[in-house]
């Protein structure tokens, strides 16, 4: 009866419009020209305004979620954008990013893959599924402060995912939550994307099958890793998530938290195949959390 039940899922399903690899390319170059863009920056509020402009535009309601962080070097005012696209069930799947960047003072860091390709993913993501009835209501989360302001230890880090975390906790929003799907450094050229093994594996799984059903399997490896991501909070709140992020390679590059992130490092076919494997694999994720 499962079996059924999610077969008729899958077949009432609306296909999405296709990932436009060319759009989210523009809002990646938009973001980098911005330069660093650091929590609590005026070049990360410039970037919220283009964020906000670029949802506006595509008829996409916004909300901003605000507050003020401890952090090593003080205070800092930090914004989440929550972009809700409403479906037949208030119940959400939210496909989530960070899009600041690590601070440096040593170099310029623009951070193309690491907060960019993150954020420019989204926004397109966006555009496509606002042209689709979904079944679940989805989310588009960008994420402030996932970079450490020193080092990634303690807290110092994920500051962004932390709030939101403990804030759907406190107003009882977060059980509305039943998949997360977090892009990290989705840019790079030579892109390689490891099972991330903190990750939910049924979730893992759909994501990966997706990319080999279609022959996407070069940019989503069998190989697994581990990393600390804006995905831990989630997990240890009990949501179901995936890190979709390529670490390991661009620090094999050198381009990880260097100045080498630039537009150069990155590739529009790399966000297009995230794109496409995402769009193939939503149809499964909404069968399988409506079970």
């Amino acid at each position: 009866m499962k079996f059924a039940i999610t077969l008729v899922l899958l077949l009432q399903t609306p296909a999405l419009p296709p990932f436009d690899s060319g759009r989210a390319w523009e809002h990646l170059r938009q973001m980098v020209a911005i330069g660093p863009r650091p929590a609590g920056s005026p070049a990360l509020e410039a970037t919220r305004r283009y964020i906000k402009a670029q949802l506006a535009a595509q008829g996409v309601a916004v909300a901003e979620q605000a507050w003020d962080d401890e952090t090593p070097l003080g205070k800092t005012h930090m914004v989440n954008l929550i972009a809700t696209i409403p479906g037949a069930r208030k119940d959400r799947i939210v496909i989530s990013g960070h899009y600041d960047t690590k601070i440096f003072h040593e170099f310029r860091f623009v951070g193309a893959s690491d907060g960019g390709s993150s954020a420019a993913f989204l926004l397109e993501m966006a555009r496509v599924l606002k042209g689709r009835k979904n079944p679940l209501t989805m989310e588009l989360l960008f994420l402030d402060g996932e970079e450490a302001v020193i080092e990634w230890q303690d807290n110092d880090h994920t500051y962004g995912s932390r709030h939101y975390v403990e804030a759907g906790k406190r107003d009882g929003s977060l059980s509305t939550i039943k998949a997360n799907i977090l892009v990290d450094m989705i840019g790079d050229r030579d892109l390689r994307i490891k099972r991330d093994g903190y990750s939910t594996p049924w979730l893992t799984d759909i994501i990966w099958n997706a990319a080999r059903r279609g022959k996407l399997d070069t940019y989503f490896v069998p190989e697994t890793t581990r990393v600390e991501d804006d995905h831990m909070p989630f997990l240890e709140a009990g949501v179901p998530s995936v890190d979709i992020i390529d670490l390991d390679r661009y620090a094999e590059q050198n381009a990880w938290h260097t100045a080498k992130d630039n537009l150069d490092a990155v590739s529009a076919r790399s966000l297009q195949a995230v794109g496409d494997v995402v769009v193939a694999a939503l149809p499964q994720i909404e069968a399988h959390v409506s079970k």
